[in-house]
């Protein structure tokens, strides 16, 4: 690595002889931290989330990140589906597709399709809304053809199955498609060993600077292994997935797609399939007529976020583009222009007026959720006090929910602490507009004071900060007005 990312530096100099030079730079720099390993491609997907921190050019070079990353041969998918069902897994699954639909840091997604009798019927229902249970969508499905035993089933194309549609009874069973999450080779040992990396490289920075010691570097990067080893068990996203769905059972904007179970294993995840456009479309679309779809998508977004953190304490911390798409962009687009309707209600001797604003149709579909992260009871309720202080700008209250909380203390200057961090919240509300706000970079100048003032704060406080920090990017490359603390109000007020 050291060499890698030295040998970046010597060539940098040529990114000033013409542009095309420096493309080629960030290709390098690209493929670098592809061939660094999974745990360096999580963090460039992070960073690349934050437009208002880093250029336009770095963003879009490390979105191909979200994705678009190196895949596995269809060999080693083979190898690790009959070691996870056994040889007759082809009896399972009617059809997969050879070529992944997309591939992160940790695994890769195929496309594949599961005879509905092979499928247990709760995962055939999703959560249920006010106008009652989600089916899955009809189109998707596809009736059941006969195959012969041969490895060409394999190699079986979308034409094969619409003409084997024509030839069989509407009374077999239909085809229903899944999504197969399949976990690259060698995943354990290559996270293992970026860990012990980053262990290395946090150890040293926080001995050399000692001022960095204050801002729990070691003890975040235990928190952060923890997350990283999780999700080389997909057993662990299996659950996740299942408590999701729990927690935003009758919130029709989210969904999440539903584990089948038993086809569950550690290395291998079916669940269900789901339709969408993904979120990133959205956030490089910069004409007028789609404002207000990027700032339905926003909001959608941010209420889940704030869901998570001070409803549910229950946070999905990977949430790049990557893993978010966007279902019924179309309709809300056609429904944009009605307005709110009059309405009468009548409820005996008196007829009532009531304004009813027109339904938001946008939803929002979050996927791998396999990096999660709660706060014990007495942690949670200290990071809903210092939001709820920050939300109202009182810094010296925010202040004092540091000292009282904090998991070291030796400050020597605690009014000079208090003041820093009034400072702060009076100017990041009076120099700028509401709205304009960046609730991630308050939160990081809050707690860079808590370490020039020796002031530990807890490290699985950074985790769930994190995931306010990336989904604020992801927010404000929509709809840059977005205000985080207002939307912020009901959920911890």
């Amino acid at each position: 690595m050291f060499l890698t990312f030295t040998g970046l530096l010597f060539v940098y100099p040529l990114t000033y002889i013409s542009p095309s030079a420096t493309q080629t730079w960030w290709h390098l720099v690209l493929n670098t931290m592809e061939f660094t390993g999974p745990t360096f491609i999580k963090l460039g997907q992070w960073a690349s989330t934050r437009r208002d921190l880093f250029s336009a050019e770095f963003c879009n070079f490390f979105s191909k990140l979200h994705n678009d990353s190196q895949t596995h041969s269809w060999k080693l998918t083979k190898r690790k589906m009959k070691k996870a069902f056994g040889k007759n897994w082809k009896e399972i699954f009617v059809k997969l597709d050879k070529t992944p639909i997309g591939s992160g840091c940790i695994a890769q997604v195929h496309k594949g399709y599961m005879a509905a009798d092979m499928i247990p019927d709760d995962a055939l229902v999703w959560n249920s809304w006010a106008s009652g249970p989600r089916m899955m969508t009809m189109n998707l499905r596809m009736t059941m053809m006969s195959f012969p035993s041969t490895n060409k089933r394999d190699a079986i194309t979308e034409e094969e199955v619409l003409k084997a549609e024509e030839s069989i009874n509407d009374d077999d069973a239909p085809l229903i498609p899944v999504a197969i999450k399949v976990l690259h080779p060698h995943i354990g040992k290559r996270v293992k060993r970026d860990i012990e990396i980053l262990r290395l490289l946090t150890r040293f920075v926080s001995t050399v600077i000692p001022f960095i010691s204050w801002l729990s570097l070691p003890e975040c990067m235990e928190e952060f292994a923890i997350l990283m080893t999780k999700q080389t068990d997909l057993r662990f996203e299996a659950k996740c997935l299942e408590e999701f769905d729990e927690n935003f059972h009758d919130i029709p904007s989210v969904r999440f797609p539903r584990p089948i179970r038993p086809y569950c294993k550690s290395d291998v995840l079916v669940e269900t399939f789901e339709e969408g456009e993904p979120i990133s479309t959205f956030i490089t679309d910069s004409s007028e007529d789609s404002e207000s779809l990027r700032e339905g998508i926003a909001i959608c977004g941010v209420d889940a976020m704030l869901q998570m953190v001070f409803v549910d304490n229950f946070v999905h911390g990977d949430l790049h583009p990557g893993n978010i798409l966007v279902q019924n962009a179309d309709a809300f687009m056609q429904n944009k222009d009605c307005g709110n309707k009059l309405m009468l209600v009548d409820i005996g001797d008196t007829v009532l007026c009531d304004v009813k604003t027109p339904d938001n149709p946008l939803r929002l579909v979050l996927l791998d959720v396999g990096i999660t992260s709660s706060l014990v009871n007495c942690d949670w309720n200290n990071l809903r006090k210092v939001f709820t202080a920050l939300v109202l700008g009182e810094g010296e209250k925010v202040a004092e929910l540091m000292l009282r909380h904090a998991r070291s203390n030796e400050c020597s200057d605690v009014e000079g602490f208090k003041r820093e961090l009034a400072a702060i919240v009076m100017e990041a509300r009076s120099t700028v507009s509401l709205n304009q706000i960046q609730v991630g970079k308050l939160l990081s100048d809050v707690f860079s004071t808590c370490g020039k003032h020796h002031i530990k704060m807890e490290s699985n406080f950074l985790s769930t900060i994190l995931a306010i920090f990336v989904l604020e990017g992801i927010g404000r490359s929509l709809y840059p007005d977005l205000d985080i603390l207002e939307r912020a109000k009901p959920f911890i007020l």
